[in-house]
């Protein structure tokens, strides 16, 4: 379990813990905090620690620098080893498309976790930046925030989930207008539209108040708030009625008296409960 102020360390992120709440940082600012292959690695690996180990109750991801992130850094696509450019068309296209899935779900560790991920977006979230804030639980922003599906300026198509998220969130004419034409959108544009869920005025104010809104999810209960997550994710993807009989199924396995009993009894005595944390994710045959 981490305790007050654990710190992780990586290449791409700056990783604290306090409070039942991680704070992840992008730290590359001088590059942009684009996306390197280090990146690709790193994200999954630090979300699946926090998540699979129950360090914290709310991830909150932010940057750092000028800019939230410039996107995928085209180093990714320039490794010889990972993406070759030559030899059998079909093989290479195999390769790609498996390249394409891992970068997939590099992102998608983001919606897998079991608890909620919020994003705190200031100055560019451009290109890849943007496939990785669609799959946040919930995404803010400073007024200086601008946003772009840069892909389709540059000649190819949106690949690891902005054109499959972004519908979700928000109008399918709104999107395919953003994806047709390449251009950068504001923060109260994105506001408008329901992308973002709050503008700040400016970074300070929006790290404080991202941060105040996770310590208010992680004083409920995280088994609640687990059930939350996995049921409008469920929900997004399915039916009315698929979705309430998957609530019912949730419900009978996962609902317990102890946490609800618990908050009645601190509300009576006006304190805080506390909750136990979720159990971590054991490895299939740990030994």
């Amino acid at each position: 379990m981490a305790t007050e102020g654990t710190q992780f360390e990586y290449s791409c992120f700056d990783v604290s813990i306090a409070d039942h709440v991680a704070h992840v940082q992008l730290s590359r600012p001088d590059q942009m905090n684009t996306m390197n292959k280090a990146f690709w690695k790193e994200l999954p690996a630090l979300i699946g620690k926090i998540d699979g180990e129950s360090l914290a109750r709310v991830i909150v991801i932010s940057s750092t620098g000028k800019h939230f992130s410039a996107g995928m850094d085209l180093s990714v696509f320039s490794d010889p080893h990972a993406v070759p450019m030559t030899g059998d068309p079909g093989r290479m296209g195999e390769n790609l498309r498996r390249v394409v899935m891992q970068l997939q779900d590099s992102l998608s560790s983001l919606e897998k976790a079991r608890v909620p991920v919020l994003v705190a977006i200031h100055g560019g979230c451009i290109g890849g930046a943007l496939d990785m804030v669609c799959a946040a639980d919930c995404r803010y922003a400073s007024e200086d925030a601008f946003f772009t599906i840069k892909e389709t300026e540059l000649g190819m198509t949106a690949d690891v989930g902005t054109l499959q998220r972004f519908p979700k969130l928000v109008s399918q004419g709104m999107v395919r207008e953003l994806a047709y034409t390449g251009r950068k959108f504001s923060a109260s544009e994105a506001q408008t539209m329901g992308l973002v869920n709050k503008v700040f005025a400016d970074h300070e104010a929006l790290i404080a108040g991202v941060l105040e809104i996770a310590t208010q999810i992680a004083a409920n209960s995280p088994l609640a708030v687990v059930g939350c997550k996995e049921m409008l994710n469920y929900s997004r993807d399915h039916s009315v009625e698929d979705s309430l009989r998957y609530m019912a199924t949730w419900q009978s396995g996962m609902f317990r008296q102890d946490d609800m009993m618990k908050s009645f009894i601190a509300k009576s005595q006006k304190s805080q409960p506390a909750f136990d944390e979720v159990w971590p994710v054991a490895p299939l045959f740990d030994e």
